[in-house]
């Protein structure tokens, strides 16, 4: 006679259930309220992989960087109070960028909710605007099912975390239900493609055939939808040129004669040019954020808009449209493919090629390093194949301008929180979901000393992640808003008293290299991505004051972009940097 199989309590189940559905990697750190969930992890043997981090935020930019390396949702781990507390800033990254994301928190024992218990926090409604949807469970048997419905709402029309607080009685209280139960989800509609509107479909193609001067504005809906062949079929079977926001850098070729660059505050000045001047704007997969319209009551003023998104509350948000269709993009796009036909846009795009040759991105190659020359060369040494992860601030944006992406997935960033800290953590998930792959962190001095410790994840698991510290001791983008816009009065920018950064790296275990002349970039590049180990640091000391253009101030249209510095003296602006 066989043994009968041991009982399960709450927390073996919930990690068997997330392993059934295809959660391959769970980054955390433990606690108290999550000890049941964390023995778990050591009792039931799983194909799942645990990452021990050096703090919460850590976790979730990791798990951040892992679905946006494979459009796959990872798992963060962390136990309750200030342990949940923690992934605030990670959780508001991903839903604000729309990254799939599972968080599970401990929390104090059900009979103490409500009571101050140690360690107790309300995450359940802390989080409540930052996630999908949220789950606090009280029933040990409704783990499974919880689970497997927070991957399908994670993963399923518009992407994003989702949160599932674990008491921990439930989480260590017998189990006696089902592992693979159905699915509870009234009203959620997303599980499947839904039916496209061919007669909207087919009003946005005849707008399409009267237009002389179209752009395409594709996002990082595109990539999500894995629509980039369609995309790329319209754009070159129309003739129509194509700019990507700041997410949906790779959707379309960088280096594609129709490409446009990104558009935007820092996009490129033909980009801009071109919506300015363009008779039909047809955004695809992009939410129209205020980064890219500047002044909603001036944007696509000559223009028909037409707005693709899967979100209906994207849909007249920010710009009215004249032609819409909610759906998913790849959907769409086919669905238009076939009531298309080509039209002459050869003096167009004659045009704007006109306006690459005038305008084009450039630096002055004297004075000291730059920042822009680094990126330039990482792009050549790594011919443009790179995963490259960034923090937040200039170097976000000379890396989105020189840094040229052929394919989707290859970049990663934040763009709605714009979250400091987020680069380095999000590079070592990356590395995580692609092994093979060339990853690097591009990083000011300011946002990795955020997560710098996270040094040590990467060391320990032996992760070939490159991390260029572009170290200029300043805040950059703030120090160039002061400049800007508030007579050059420094407040709060200055990073006097950063670290040796090679010595930290090397404290960790990692290797490290300075650079301090422009003509040793490539050499340094080329022997740090020889090394396949462990993690390298390389900190490149780069002019201090350099600022980054074409920039439209926060606040004024696409018309009012700046080129070069001014001449004058800048009003403050009304929006944020």
């Amino acid at each position: 006679m066989s043994d009968p199989q041991p009982q399960l309590d709450g927390a073996q189940a919930l990690l068997m259930a997330l392993e059934r559905q295809g959660i391959e990697y769970i980054f955390g750190y433990s606690g108290g309220a999550a000890l049941p969930i964390f023995d778990a992890l050591e009792t039931i043997k799983t194909k799942m992989k645990f990452v021990l981090v050096r703090h919460e935020q850590g976790a979730t930019h990791m798990a951040d960087g892992y679905a946006r390396a494979t459009g796959k949702p990872a798992c963060v781990l962390v136990t309750s109070g200030p342990g949940a507390g923690n992934t605030i800033s990670g959780i508001m990254t991903a839903h604000m960028d729309s990254v799939p994301m599972i968080v599970i928190t401990g929390q104090q024992v059900t009979w103490m909710l409500g009571k101050d218990a140690f360690q107790e926090a309300d995450i359940f409604g802390i989080t409540m605007p930052l996630v999908k949807h949220s789950y606090l469970v009280k029933k040990t048997n409704d783990l499974p099912r919880v689970a497997k419905e927070a991957v399908h709402i994670a993963t399923t029309g518009r992407p994003g975390p989702v949160l599932i607080d674990v008491p921990k009685d439930v989480s260590q209280s017998p189990f006696t239900g089902d592992l693979d139960p159905d699915m509870d989800l009234p009203g959620y509609n997303a599980g499947g493609p839904q039916p496209v509107h061919v007669e909207e479909v087919k009003a946005i193609a005849k707008a399409l055939a009267k237009s002389r001067k179209p752009v395409i504005l594709a996002g990082h809906g595109v990539m999500i939808a894995k629509a980039e062949e369609e995309l790329f079929k319209l754009a070159v079977t129309l003739n129509i040129p194509v700019t990507t926001t700041l997410l949906g850098k790779g959707v379309f070729p960088e280096t594609h004669p129709l490409s446009l660059g990104m558009l935007g505050m820092h996009g490129t000045a033909y980009a801009n040019k071109a919506m300015v001047e363009a008779d039909l704007i047809f955004n695809v997969g992009s939410r129209f954020d205020d980064r890219i319209i500047g002044q909603s009551a001036k944007f696509g003023q000559h223009a028909t808009i037409v707005h693709v998104d899967i979100d209906p509350a994207e849909i007249g948000k920010m710009i009215r449209p004249d032609h819409r269709c909610i759906g998913d993009a790849r959907q769409v796009l086919e669905e238009l493919l076939k009531h298309v036909q080509p039209t002459d846009t050869s003096e167009w795009t004659a045009h704007l090629d006109g306006y690459k040759k005038k305008y084009p991105l450039h630096f002055k190659k004297y004075g000291g390093l730059k920042m822009q020359q680094v990126i330039s060369e990482l792009y050549e040494v790594t011919e443009g194949q790179a995963v490259i992860t960034t923090d937040v601030g200039q170097h976000q944006m000379w890396a989105a301008q020189f840094y040229n992406f052929e394919h989707s997935w290859q970049w990663i960033t934040s763009g709605g929180a714009g979250t400091m800290g987020f680069g380095f953590p999000a590079a070592i998930g990356a590395q995580f979901a692609r092994p093979d792959a060339t990853v690097v962190a591009i990083v000011g001095d300011g946002g990795f000393q955020m997560t710098s410790f996270e040094l040590a994840t990467a060391v320990i698991h032996k992760l070939p992640v490159k991390v260029i510290v572009l170290n200029n001791h300043y805040l950059g983008m703030v120090r160039q808003w002061q400049e800007l816009f508030f007579e050059d009065r420094k407040s709060g920018v200055d990073l006097e008293g950063n670290p040796d950064f090679v010595k930290l790296a090397e404290a960790y275990g990692a290797a490290g290299f300075h650079i301090r002349r422009p003509a040793d970039v490539g050499k340094v590049l080329r022997k740090a991505m020889e090394i396949n180990d462990r993690p390298v640091l390389i900190n490149a000391e780069v002019v201090k004051t350099d600022n980054v253009f074409p920039m439209i101030p926060a606040g004024k249209a696409l018309e009012d972009m700046l080129i070069e510095p001014p001449k004058h003296k800048m009003e403050k602006p009304v929006g944020s940097t």
